[in-house]
């Protein structure tokens, strides 16, 4: 398989030189293959907001390399850096971003529309996802006229609609009730393994990160401890990944 993200000494310092500075991210370096589903855990402050942002261009890093499909993203400047961002990455919010002004359907819409795809190929595009996501009967409602989960299920598929290298997840369960969240998670451990979707998804959840093949643990800047699911079951992993965390 091939990388489809490499992390190569990131650094992330705040404040000006000659000022009192924070060193947010400490040189972490990771890499994560095509078709994986990769979980990021730490405490609030670790730093996995931080390098979320880095990775999915919405802050650069102080040194240190990122390469998102073998592109070092690092090297981008701001208008090739916004263009890049809308062909090559998807992002789940934990608060759904969507548009309330625009219906579910143009809101999955909309990062073809941000490219300029012809009107035709976005509603087969559009069509096409929705289906895959189970979500065809509500396309032409607001969000304001559908349930939490209902609403992640559409800012998936606006994610996802242009195809991105990678799908980055910050907290996607956050907002959800229970039920909603395992529904939610079964559908990215689906789209995962049945179309080798990449995703790399941030939380403090074990549950959530349970649905994950391998999980990086952030502390202070660091990535230290990685534990693999590899044969367990998804309730054997999560044991494990309860028994990490009460060793930190």
């Amino acid at each position: 398989m091939s990388e489809i993200l490499r992390v190569d000494q990131v650094t992330k310092t705040y404040g000006k030189k000659g000022e009192k500075q924070y060193q947010a991210l400490k040189g972490i370096s990771f890499a994560i293959e095509q078709g994986e589903f990769v979980g990021i855990m730490g405490a609030s402050g670790s730093g996995k907001t931080t390098l979320l942002n880095i990775l999915s261009t919405l802050d650069k890093p102080t040194s240190g390399h990122v390469l998102v499909n073998k592109q070092d993203i690092t090297a981008l400047k701001n208008n090739q850096m916004a263009d890049f961002r809308g062909k090559e990455i998807g992002f789940i919010f934990q608060d759904f971003n969507l548009l309330d002004n625009l219906t579910n359907r143009e809101n999955i819409a909309l990062p073809l529309s941000l490219q300029g795809v012809k009107a035709k190929d976005i509603d087969g595009k559009s069509m096409a996802i929705a289906k895959r996501l189970g979500i065809e009967s509500i396309l032409d409602k607001y969000p304001a006229e559908i349930s939490g989960g209902q609403k992640q299920r559409v800012a998936s598929a606006r994610a996802l609609v242009h195809n991105p290298a990678i799908l980055y997840g910050d907290e996607p369960t956050g907002a959800l009730d229970s039920q909603s969240a395992t529904e939610l998670l079964k559908t990215m451990a689906d789209l995962n393994k049945n179309d080798q979707v990449s995703i790399l998804m941030v939380t403090h959840d074990p549950y959530s990160a349970s649905y994950a093949q391998r999980i990086l643990f952030i502390k202070d800047g660091k990535i230290g401890k990685e534990i693999k699911k590899e044969n367990k079951t998804r309730e054997e992993f999560y044991q494990d990944i309860i028994a990490e965390l009460g060793r930190r």
